[in-house]
This record gives C-alpha cells, sequence and structure tokens, in this order.
C-alpha cells in the first residue's frame, strides 16, 4: 500500500474564501559572527558561492585558479590562435555537435589575449612552453559575465559551460603548430589576472 493511500485525503472545496494574511514582522537581531570563528574551508566556499551568484546574475566573477574548478593557460591572440581555436573546436566536437566546440576561451581585445580555461592542476604539470604560460593557485581571474559574447571589453570568444575544459596536451600540440606570439610574460600577468573584465 503506497503512502498516499495509508493517508486519508481531506476534500477541500474549491469555492472556498481565505482570509488575508496578517502582516509579516521580521524582528531584527543583532549577531555579529566573528570572522576568526570561521572555519577556513566555510569561509572559501562562502566566497565560492558569491561568485557563482554574481555570474549568474551576469556579474563579473572573481574566482581563484585551481582548485576544484580550473587553471588557465594564456596566449597571444590573432590568426594563429584563431587557427588553434578552429583546430579545437574539431578535437572536441561531438558527433551531433555543430559550431564551436572548443572549450571556454576568453579573448582580452585590449591586451590581445586569449585566456584558455583547462583543468584544475594542470599548472602543476605544465612544462616551459614557448608560446604559452599556463597558471593555477594562487593567482585569480576575473571571468566576464556568461552572457558577454562580443566586444567591447573582455568576452567568451568559446563559451563557459560545465561539461567540459580545454585539453592542455592537445592545446599544447596546437599552439607548437600555430605558434602564436609574442607570449605574455608570467609576471605581467599576475600583476593584471584579475583586471580582466
Amino acid at each position: 500500500m503506497s503512502l498516499t493511500e495509508q493517508l486519508g485525503r481531506r476534500e477541500v472545496d474549491p469555492d472556498r474564501v481565505l482570509p488575508d494574511a496578517a502582516p509579516v514582522n521580521f524582528t531584527p537581531t543583532d549577531i555579529a559572527v566573528n570572522p576568526d570563528h570561521i572555519a577556513t574551508d566555510m569561509r572559501d566556499l562562502a566566497e565560492r558561492v558569491r561568485s557563482l551568484m554574481a555570474l549568474q546574475h551576469q556579474r563579473v566573477l572573481q574566482l581563484p585558479l585551481g582548485g576544484r574548478f580550473f587553471d588557465i593557460v594564456i596566449t597571444a591572440s590573432g590568426p594563429q590562435a584563431y587557427a588553434a581555436v578552429t583546430v579545437m573546436d574539431e578535437i572536441q566536437r561531438s558527433p551531433n555537435e555543430l559550431g564551436g566546440a572548443c572549450g571556454p576561451v576568453i579573448e582580452d581585445p585590449q591586451r590581445s589575449w586569449l585566456v584558455w580555461l583547462v583543468p584544475p592542476g594542470t599548472s602543476e604539470q605544465w612544462k616551459p612552453h614557448r608560446y604559452a604560460t599556463c597558471l593555477g593557485r594562487p593567482h585569480s581571474i576575473a571571468l566576464p559575465a556568461v552572457t558577454t559574447t562580443e566586444p567591447p571589453g573582455p568576452y567568451w570568444l568559446r563559451p563557459f559551460r560545465g561539461d567540459r575544459l580545454v585539453p592542455p596536451t592537445a592545446l599544447g600540440e596546437q599552439l607548437d603548430l600555430f605558434q602564436p606570439g609574442p607570449t605574455p610574460h608570467e609576471a605581467v600577468l599576475s600583476s593584471m589576472l584579475s583586471t580582466i573584465s
């Protein structure tokens, strides 16, 4: 016997008139939480939740690199880099997929950069590359709103989506092949990442 069969059903008159609800009275309380009493992992979780809510509300999102999200590979933009994006579209395209299939890529036209989102931990295994710099922890990046798909300002050349990142091995091979340059220097990158927005 199902739960709905065990519990009796109350018949409700569909034409009944409901009284107006009483006004809601919220009583403010003065509770101060000492930031030192918040566990570090909970503080990190709260910051990430706030960041994801900002992205959902079409605002610029500041995220730490590494962890559970992603690292980034930064290259020059331009014809050679666009050719690499096109080949990555082919590499990552599933059988019934149309259009750009490459993992997320941000173009920053002001700095002439492409920012490729790659799996977290890539920066720890990335070998020095002539045409790219890879960054992870402790850096962070300001991502454009997910609806920003054209200039002015940084925009998503390939969309941010939950089902894929750019595979770093294939990306490295395409960068060797197409040789986009000049490569942004890591010291310059780390000072400017939080301003990509």
